[in-house]
């Protein structure tokens, strides 16, 4: 009988430590763990300063939020983590140029136009100023609650449009390319505008009557004082009669309406970006034409059922522009018209585009306009 093999019956030789490298599915999934305690750190700290600091109205502020949950959202994904630098930093560069338009009107020499949207609102509605009106039928000594609505509508100007920049970056980037394009040539062409034709908002004309702002002033002193007491409203016009207890002249009330859910920090921040910004960058009215770009945009990327709420939207911040002093209607229609133009020269661009492509090049699925159609189709 042939000797037994001592090897074959001992116990299998222990691998060799530097052989045991953690399989690719352990990685994962500890790559996974992290990214999900990162991102509840990331909420936890947002909900921390929310409560401590107030909502973040301040648009740097929110898409430093959104890049943040970006990036600890995309821990193990590769090159993701860096894509969100080269892909974010246009909305960086808007906001930049943006404050930097604040003097731009200075340096060109053009003159801020006062009078003329008071006069065109003035002939739009036959004599009666829009503004005026509504806060002579709607405005009282306290903030009524659907003043927390109105506030709400207007903040929702700073953080809107990152949100849904971030979900389409997150779903389609093809998508998210679109928006892009919409919202970087809407705010370079509003910029452009306010460079050179600076128009002051209904709130700094009730404030400087006619000989103050003789010339076109950018800036002129009265601008930062109460509106009470001017003598025949300003350029914006009296104040013919107010709801009891209501004061007597036209007041900028956007965020008055915070005042009702405790928000002061809110209005603060609201007060501090308000002096930071180009006053008189009214034409055209940028809340006015994003709301309504964003509307369009998504018009055939939601289901049916969300298109109401599509329409109520940019009426609703119309409504809440001129109510609150903040634009003329001419501001808004204005704003209205170069969302419209912005978006017919983009989709006019990409159909010449995909004019010029060689034949038999393929269109990237899900490839689209602004508008939403597919484009090639």
């Amino acid at each position: 009988m042939s000797a037994i093999d001592e090897s074959s019956i001992a116990p299998p030789r222990a691998a060799d430590p530097v052989e045991q490298a953690p399989s690719p599915g352990r990685s994962a999934r500890w790559l996974r763990i992290l990214r999900w305690v990162a991102i509840a750190i990331w909420a936890v700290t947002i909900i921390y300063r929310t409560a401590t600091d107030g909502f973040a109205f301040n648009r740097e502020l929110v898409l430093l939020y959104v890049c943040t949950g970006l990036a600890v959202g995309s821990i193990g994904q590769g090159r993701r983590m860096l894509y969100i630098i080269r892909d974010w930093l246009p909305f960086a560069l808007v906001l930049i140029a943006y404050d930097l338009s604040r003097g731009a009107a200075d340096m060109i020499g053009q003159p801020t136009l006062w009078e003329w949207p008071a006069d065109a609102d003035r002939w739009l509605f036959s004599g009666t100023m829009p503004t005026v009106w509504l806060q002579e039928q709607l405005k009282l000594p306290e903030p009524p609650w659907w003043e927390v609505i109105i506030s709400s509508v207007y903040m929702s100007f700073f953080i809107l449009p990152y949100v849904v920049a971030a979900v389409l970056w997150l779903r389609d980037r093809e998508e998210w390319k679109s928006f892009v394009k919409l919202f970087v040539g809407l705010n370079v062409a509003g910029l452009a505008i306010y460079a050179t034709l600076p128009a002051a908002p209904p709130w700094a004309a009730a404030r400087c009557t006619s000989a103050d702002v003789a010339g076109g002033p950018a800036n002129p002193r009265c601008m930062f004082r109460s509106a009470r007491g001017v003598p025949d409203g300003g350029v914006l016009g009296a104040m013919q009669s107010t709801q009891d207890g209501a004061n007597n002249w036209v007041e900028r009330i956007v965020g008055r309406g915070w005042g009702n859910l405790n928000l002061h920090s809110a209005t603060a921040l609201l007060d501090q970006g308000q002096a930071s910004v180009n006053l008189v960058a009214a034409i055209p009215s940028l809340h006015a034409g994003m709301t309504a770009a964003v509307a369009m945009f998504l018009w055939n990327r939601v289901h049916r059922g969300w298109r109401p709420v599509l329409v109520i939207y940019p009426l609703i911040m119309a409504f809440t522009l001129v109510y609150t002093a903040e634009h003329y209607v001419i501001d808004i229609l204005l704003g209205w018209v170069l969302a419209v133009v912005v978006i017919l020269v983009l989709n006019r661009h990409e159909a010449r585009r995909a004019r010029r492509r060689p034949i038999g090049d393929s269109v990237e699925p899900g490839t689209r306009s602004v508008t939403g159609s597919a484009r090639g189709c």
